[in-house]
C-alpha cells in the first residue's frame, strides 16, 4: 500500500444492552449512552491508527468539554444498537463528534447526541494536538 493512510471520517459499532445498564422497567439507563459514545470515540481513533491509552502515556488528554443527547426512542434489555461516530470537526485542539444510535432489529433511531473534546496536557491546559496524531484525523 503506498501513500497516506486515509483518516477515518466515521466509524460503526454493534452491541447489546447488558441487564446491568438497564433501569427496574428495563429500559436502558440514560447515563450509559455517554460510555457507548466514548467507545464509539476511542474506536474511531484506533481506526486512525492511535490507541488512545498511548496517547494518556505521552502525556496527551481529550477531555469532554461539552455533550449533548436528544433521546428519541428507548432502549430495551438484549436490543442489539448500532453506533455510528463521525468527525465533524477538527481544529488545533479540539475534536467535534456527532453519533446516531439504532436499534439493528427495526432501524428506529433511539438517539444523536454531540460531543466536543479538547485536547490537553497532564496539568489540565489546552494544548494542540499532536502533529503526528493531526493529519490522521480528518
Amino acid at each position: 500500500m503506498t501513500g497516506q493512510p486515509v483518516a477515518p471520517q466515521q466509524c460503526e459499532i454493534t452491541f447489546r444492552v447488558r441487564y446491568a445498564e438497564t433501569d427496574p422497567m428495563g429500559v436502558l439507563h440514560h447515563s450509559r449512552y455517554f460510555v457507548f459514545f466514548e467507545m464509539g470515540r476511542t474506536e474511531l481513533l484506533r481506526q486512525a491508527g492511535f490507541r488512545y491509552r498511548d496517547l494518556e502515556i505521552r502525556g496527551v488528554l481529550f477531555v469532554v468539554f461539552k455533550a449533548a443527547c436528544q433521546y428519541r426512542q428507548p432502549a430495551h434489555y438484549d436490543d442489539e444498537l448500532r453506533l455510528v461516530t463521525r468527525i465533524d470537526r477538527v481544529t488545533r485542539s479540539r475534536i467535534d463528534h456527532s453519533y446516531e444510535l439504532v436499534r439493528v432489529e427495526d432501524g428506529r433511531l433511539i438517539c444523536t447526541a454531540q460531543t466536543t473534546l479538547a485536547c490537553v496536557g497532564r496539568d489540565g491546559q489546552v494544548i494542540a494536538i499532536p502533529e503526528d496524531v493531526a493529519p490522521h484525523l480528518p
